[in-house]
């Protein structure tokens, strides 16, 4: 009767054993998407990280898919290199920008690029930062591509930190935050002067470098921000 047990343990020990080294036919994902949020106003559309997604449906695996999302990087660009060769409905989401209701059908392979022509509800025009002693000052001017619709502008803030890293969720709060302009206005009811704005930031650092940029909230339903360039600013020693 033992021998018997052990027959039968052996057998199945052995059938476990041709299971676990089955091989697996699924392809790696080894495709790929990259492009860029092109600005309808000229270059890209500036971005912080994530505070833009490029939404993707593999439409050639199901007919209802699960929606993934690439993030936008700071200068507008996004890039994922670990995706499932297919066709995909691809649309950018989330950003600061009139909403684009077509989404593209794009065959994604290895080194797939497509790019996405988006209208920012504001520029950030004339971005300066000019330091006197340890006081930073920023100046900008704001301007609306389209006025009529636009979401009430909330607020206006510089963003600093000390990587070139800099935006929502990248900032040092004591440089940033804290200087928050609120404004709450509709675009047709704000004034040039409302437009023009001037922020400073005083008790910088001395000997350190940090990098700059000015960003203005929108109320629509992702509470987003258009964004100006990045600037370095390097505090001299006293």
């Amino acid at each position: 009767m033992k021998k018997l047990i052990g027959r039968v343990l052996l057998g199945i020990s052995i059938l476990a054993s041709a299971a676990c080294t089955k091989i697996d036919n699924y392809e790696l994902p080894d495709a790929s998407l990259e492009g860029n949020l092109v600005s309808s106003e000229g270059g890209n559309l500036l971005t912080s990280q994530g505070s833009t997604q490029i939404r993707l449906e593999q439409i050639s695996w199901s007919a209802t898919p699960s929606p993934q999302e690439i993030p936008s990087k700071f200068d507008g660009t996004f890039k994922d290199t670990k995706l499932f060769k297919g066709t995909y409905k691809v649309i950018p989401k989330g950003g600061a920008f009139w909403p684009i209701y077509d989404t593209a059908r794009v065959e994604i392979g290895k080194g797939t690029k497509h790019d996405f022509v988006v209208t920012p509800y504001l520029l950030i025009k004339n971005f300066t930062a000019t330091l006197a002693g340890t006081t930073l000052t920023l100046k900008y001017d704001i301007e609306a591509p389209i006025g009529a619709g636009l979401p009430t502008i909330l607020e206006t803030q510089p963003f600093i930190n000390t990587t070139k890293l800099v935006g929502t969720g990248a900032s040092i709060r004591d440089f940033s935050d804290v200087y928050k302009v609120s404004i709450n206005k509709e675009w047709s009811d704000m004034t040039s002067a409302d437009k023009s704005i001037t922020i400073e930031v005083p008790d910088m650092l001395p000997g350190r470098k940090f990098f700059v940029r000015a960003g203005v909230r929108l109320n629509d339903s992702f509470k987003s921000y258009n964004f100006s360039d990045i600037i370095e600013i390097n505090v001299p020693s006293t």
